[in-house]
C-alpha cells in the first residue's frame, strides 16, 4: 500500500467523512506530518507549516501540480474539517497573516507514529476512546480565543487575530463617533468570509455584487444622511487607494447614497507606512487615537466627495 493509500486509510479510520478521504486531504495529513513516499509513519512530526508549505511539499515528494491559487481549496476541504475534528489546529493568528500556521495536534501526531506498529491497537483505541472529547477541548480552546462584538445589537464573536481586532475597534469605536446610528450591512470575518451580510438591503441601495468582488472589510449605512461607509481594516495589505476606489465605485456604480472612503490603522506607525499610497478626498482613523480623523484634502472633513 503506497502512502497516499495509507493516509486515506488513517483518514477512513479516525472517521472522516467520504469528502476528507480525498486525495487532497491525504496530501495535506501526509505533509503535516513531514511524510515522504520512503518514510516510515514513525518519522511523523508536527512542525508549524502554511498551506504554501503543504502544496510544495505535495508538488516535490508526490508529483501533483497543485498552484498557489488553489490554497483556498486546501483550506476549505481539508484543513478546516480537520481543525474541527481536532486532527489539526492553528496558532490563533488571522488567516490573512504571513504567521498564520497550522500542525498536528500532538494526540495525531501519536497516532500516526504507531500505525502498522505493533502498538497500534493499543495507541488507536486509546485515541478513539478519547476523540470525542478532544474535539470538545480543542473546539473550546478555540471558544476561549474568539472576541465578542454587538453588531446591529446583536451578539457574534471575530475569530482572534490582528485584523479582526481593528475591525471590533472599528465596530465599537469608529461607528460611535463619526458614523452615529449607522447600521452594519456587511463585515468578514477573517475565517467565515460574511459574517454579517445584509443582501436586501446592499440590494436596495443599488450594489452589484458577484462572487467575485471584494468587498470591503465593513460596510456601513447611515440612513438619516444618506451616507455608506467603506472601510478596509489595515494590519498589513489593502489600504483605499486609488486602484481600490475605483474597485468599490464600479461595484456600486447604482448607488446612489453619499460614498465615504475610510482606511482604518490600529496606530499611526501603520498609517505612515501606508501613508503615500492613500487615495486623495479618503478618511483615516487610527484606532489609538479614537477620537480622531485625518481627511486626505478637499473642503469638508467628513462628508460623501
Amino acid at each position: 500500500m503506497d502512502k497516499i493509500e495509507e493516509a486515506r486509510e488513517i483518514l477512513k479510520f479516525v472517521g472522516m467523512p467520504k469528502a476528507q478521504q480525498a486525495d487532497i486531504c491525504c496530501y495535506v495529513l501526509l505533509a503535516m506530518a513531514g511524510i515522504k513516499p520512503d518514510m516510515s509513519w514513525r518519522n511523523a512530526t508536527n512542525e508549524w507549516i502554511r498551506i504554501h508549505d503543504i502544496i510544495q511539499f505535495t508538488n516535490s515528494n508526490y508529483g501533483s501540480t497543485y498552484a498557489e491559487n488553489s490554497r483556498e481549496t486546501f483550506r476549505k476541504q481539508a484543513l478546516h474539517r480537520f481543525r474541527t475534528a481536532a486532527l489539526v489546529e492553528d496558532n490563533g493568528k488571522a488567516t490573512n497573516s504571513p504567521n498564520y500556521r497550522y500542525r498536528l495536534t500532538d494526540e495525531t501526531l501519536e497516532l500516526l507514529k504507531h500505525y502498522q506498529s505493533v502498538g497500534w491497537n493499543e495507541i488507536s483505541s486509546r485515541y478513539m476512546m478519547y476523540h470525542e472529547r478532544l474535539v470538545d477541548i480543542y473546539a473550546s480552546k478555540k471558544e476561549m480565543k474568539m472576541m465578542p462584538v454587538k453588531i446591529n445589537g446583536d451578539d457574534f464573536k471575530f475569530s482572534p487575530g490582528k485584523h479582526n481586532e481593528l475591525q471590533k475597534a472599528i465596530i465599537e469605536e469608529f461607528a460611535p463617533r463619526f458614523a452615529e446610528n449607522a447600521e452594519c450591512l456587511y463585515v468578514g470575518d477573517t475565517i467565515e468570509k460574511d459574517l454579517v451580510k445584509n443582501i436586501d438591503k446592499l440590494k436596495k441601495l443599488g450594489f452589484e455584487i458577484t462572487l467575485h468582488d471584494k468587498m470591503p472589510d465593513v460596510v456601513l449605512y447611515r440612513e438619516d444622511k444618506n451616507w455608506i461607509y467603506f472601510i478596509e481594516s489595515v494590519t498589513s495589505v489593502g489600504p483605499m487607494d486609488p486602484k481600490r476606489i475605483l474597485e468599490i465605485t464600479e461595484m456600486t456604480k447604482d448607488v446612489t447614497a453619499g460614498k465615504i472612503f475610510v482606511t482604518a490603522f490600529w496606530d499611526f506607525k501603520t498609517y505612515k507606512k501606508f501613508s503615500e499610497e492613500l487615495a486623495w478626498d479618503t478618511e483615516v482613523w487610527i484606532a489609538e487615537l479614537p477620537e480622531h480623523m485625518i481627511h486626505l484634502n478637499g473642503d469638508k472633513f467628513m462628508g460623501p466627495r
